[in-house]
Order: structure tokens, then sequence, then C-alpha cells
């Protein structure tokens, strides 16, 4: 099986050493994972990035009780173990459904979707945000304290933003000092929302599949933290195309009206999370500025 060479670009550069070991083992890890879970006809998907994904034919007792599936191979690592508790967690309700899963491998077998459809391709951006929104009211209570512990705190993602100043001596680079200052004194407020659940945490279009079971989120990050958070990633996407004020302003209502949730809130949410991800970009070495213009955008509103 001949590897996208951008794929391995990726993996090399993200994983490093653990991504050359993932790189140098993949082959016979799907042969035994192929074995192991009874798959066949594993065809890679055009569109490789940070896992290894593929469509599949997982065999049952009769042609009839086979099914399509699709494998994934990752780099054991946190956000893998996280996705993978969060998949659980839901349990088909609001997501794909997971199949079979070794989090120490980083192995996962899902439920493939159909038709598959991204909520990106529907051409009514106010429809998108509706159906987003039901989506978002799937969102569970952590009762297990078991389970927390497999996953990501919103709250760590979050204390990253105390490198920037440092980052840039002092400054505050290409973040505006009072957009930066307005996101920081925000936080405590935002963090005191009592309504603590897990969430997808990369919440947006390309993320949202259409199946016969309606539309259904895939490849969850597993975060705890006030789901105010859910909508920030939401409202900076599809990241390929232009956010004007006005598409953005309708959006927030669309989500106050559906959602019941205040309206300053959603704001707010939204803008610390295109600052957190502006850094984010400027860490990975992008210059962030469409993400900070949007947070801009986000913080004039009332």
């Amino acid at each position: 099986m001949k590897l996208p060479d951008s794929f391995i670009s990726t993996i090399r550069s993200t994983f490093k050493e653990e991504g050359e070991r993932f790189l140098a083992i993949l082959p016979d890890l799907i042969s035994e994972t192929s074995h192991r879970w009874g798959l066949t006809n594993i065809q890679p998907v055009s569109n490789l990035s940070y896992n290894f994904v593929a469509f599949a034919k997982r065999l049952g007792r009769s042609a009839a009780q086979s099914k399509d599936v699709v494998l994934k191979v990752g780099v054991p690592n946190r956000e893998l173990t996280s996705g993978i508790a969060a998949l659980k967690f839901f349990d088909g309700n609001g997501a794909c459904q997971l199949l079979e899963s070794d989090a120490e491998h980083g192995l996962l077998l899902l439920e493939r979707l159909k038709p598959g459809k991204m909520l990106v391709e529907l051409e009514d951006d106010d429809e998108r945000t509706r159906i987003a929104a039901d989506l978002i009211s799937c969102r569970g209570e952590i009762t297990s304290p078991l389970l927390q512990p497999q996953l990501i705190q919103l709250s760590d993602w979050f204390e990253g933003l105390k490198k920037i100043r440092p980052h840039f001596n002092g400054g505050t680079g290409p973040f505006p000092g009072k957009l930066l200052e307005q996101v920081e004194s925000s936080l405590p407020e935002l963090f005191a929302d009592k309504n603590v659940k897990l969430m997808h945490g990369d919440f947006h279009h390309f993320n949202i599949l259409s199946s016969e079971r309606g539309w259904l989120v895939i490849d969850p990050k597993g975060v705890i933290g006030p789901v105010g958070y859910e909508v920030g990633p939401l409202m900076l996407n599809p990241w390929n195309s232009p956010l004007d004020r006005i598409r953005l302003e309708r959006r927030v209502s669309i989500l106050t009206e559906k959602l019941g949730w205040e309206r300053e809130s959603i704001v707010k949410w939204a803008t610390a999370h295109a600052v957190l991800s502006a850094w984010w970009d400027i860490q990975d070495g992008m210059d962030g500025g469409r993400t900070i213009h949007c947070a801009e955008i986000f913080s004039e509103m009332k």
C-alpha cells in the first residue's frame, strides 16, 4: 500500500520519532487489525491527514450480515484516547457509532455513515447552523468519575494563552492588545458556568455528516468543560470560505434562538475560541490573520 507523500510528511512533522515508528509499522498494523476484526477490501480515503483512515468491509456470517465500516489508525496520543472515550460515551447518540477500539495501539473501527455528505456541502448557511444547533443539544453530563481522567480538560487548552506575551517578549504580537485583554478578562466568567458537559471539541461543518440516522458528528476530541465552548469552532468555519459580519451575526441569532443560551455568552465563547485558534496557528508557523480578524468581529458584537 503506497501512502501519499503529504500524509507521510504530516505524520513526521506532527509526531516526530513516534510518527516515524508509526509509519514503519503501519502496514503490519493494518494487516493484523484486518485479521483481528474480520476486515477486507481496505480502501484508504483520498484526504489522509493526521490518521490513516480507510473504508472497509467487515465480514459477517453471511453476505447479508457483512457491513461497510471505517477503519481509523493513529499514533497513540491523548487526543485519540479522549476521542475514543467520547465515542463510547455518546454511544451513537448524535455521533458516529464506535464498533471496536484499541486505544493502546491507536485503533478504531467505526460505523460508515451513508450517504456521508458533509454539512459544509449544504449551501444555505442558516440551515447548516440550525442542524448544528440540534446536534449541540445532544451533549451529555459526565457522571462517572472514572471517565473524566480520560478526557481533555478545556481549561488546559486555555492555559496556553498565558504563553502569548512571553512568546512576544512581553507584547501581544499580531493580537490587538485590547482584544487579548478582553478575552483574558472574560475567561473567569465563562469558566464559572456550571453547565459542564462532554463536548466534541472540534465541532464544525467538516465533522458533521449525513447518515441514514440523520446528521451525526465524527472525530470528536473528547473535551470536558462549559458547553458554551462548542459553538466556537462552528462560528469560525468553514475555514476555506469568507466569513462576513452579516453571516456571523445571523449565526449568533440562530444559535441563541435554537439553544436558548444568552447571546452575550455565545459571542464571548466565539471570541475566546478564535483567539485560542489563532494562537495555535501561530505556534504551527501560520500567521493566524483570518482567525484574528474573526475574533475582532465577534468582540465588537453587542
